[in-house]
């Protein structure tokens, strides 16, 4: 329903790159240069800065950038409020989710939510951190769900739980009988890491700055587009990587592969992130109570075959 171009310019603008913006948008980079262009052309000014191949918005494109903000969040209190006025069946709730979430996380507790909620329909929709975070800006999903730090003003963002990630080694690796490993343990080795845009990869690179590495120090870094493909290769003596331990439960209990915690500890928030509107759902304030009672400890048990994926 938005503008096009505004929405393209807004996600260049939050990641101040095209190569990026193209990634997140599943458009090519020359369609997202085309469609800013064209904005810049409409507006009469220039956006952005583009220098040394680092982009910076011009002063111009910071007051674009304030104004698309409001536009947007005035559309997501536009299609929440039309969703309510269809009613229940033509008003399900859209939740994004990064791929660990989804995956390993969700189901056990969508399930609880469904049996206690069976009127209120939820679609998931699921991609890597970045995804789900311009989703949730753009209002295409009412809820994100996401395993990295978020920080936009348009968004409220409410940690939920602490995930704990584990180096993943093979059961033979030299490094398995380790009770704790530093980064110097593994730094040198073949690793394994998700793509550009996963929040998994964000924490473990965050992780390194403060050891006092950079960015770029991992070996070899093979990147895998999925948690089951990285433990597949991981399985398979391809390289050591850095995974949640609800990621790899089953794995561990069938003896595939070892996870060993890392000193110090790597930690990350799982949290839930929401549009800063006025108007929300009455079924999203059901789902937003339910999670929160969830975050919190304060929901009913699980069944057992449930609980080892919370």
């Amino acid at each position: 329903m938005a503008d096009r171009r505004l929405q393209v310019f807004l996600t260049v603008a939050r990641l101040l790159s095209f190569t990026r913006a193209a990634e997140v948008l599943h458009m090519t980079q020359p369609a997202v240069t085309f469609q800013v262009r064209q904005l810049e052309e409409q507006l009469d000014t220039r956006l952005f800065d583009r220098n040394h191949n680092r982009v910076t918005l011009t002063d111009a494109g910071r007051l674009v950038q304030r104004y698309a903000e409001r536009i947007f969040d005035t559309y997501s209190e536009l299609e929440a409020a039309l969703r309510e006025l269809k009613g229940a069946d033509g008003g399900a709730l859209v939740i994004g989710a990064s791929t660990t979430v989804a995956e390993y996380m969700l189901p056990a507790l969508l399930g609880t939510f469904r049996r206690a909620h069976p009127d209120i329909g939820i679609r998931l929709r699921v991609g890597n951190t970045e995804n789900v975070v311009v989703m949730v800006e753009e209002g295409s999903v009412d809820l994100g769900i996401v395993e990295a730090p978020v920080s936009h003003r348009s968004l409220q963002v409410q940690p939920c739980l602490v995930d704990q990630l584990r180096l993943i080694v093979p059961p033979e690796h030299e490094l398995a009988g380790r009770e704790t490993v530093h980064v110097a343990d593994f730094i040198e080795r073949p690793f394994i890491c998700r793509e550009e845009g996963s929040g998994t990869r964000e924490v473990i690179m965050e992780y390194l700055g403060r050891a006092g590495y950079d960015r770029n120090s991992l070996r070899g870094c093979m990147e895998l587009g999925s948690p089951e493909a990285i433990k597949g290769a991981v399985v398979a003596g391809m390289g050591v990587s850095v995974l949640s331990e609800a990621v790899v439960a089953k794995e561990l209990a069938l003896g595939e592969l070892v996870a060993l915690p890392l000193s110090p500890p790597l930690e990350r928030p799982i949290s839930l992130v929401h549009a800063r509107q006025k108007f929300r759902v009455p079924t999203l304030e059901v789902l937003m109570q339910f999670l929160s009672g969830y975050c919190t400890g304060q929901r009913a048990p699980a069944p057992a075959q449930e609980t080892r994926q919370d």
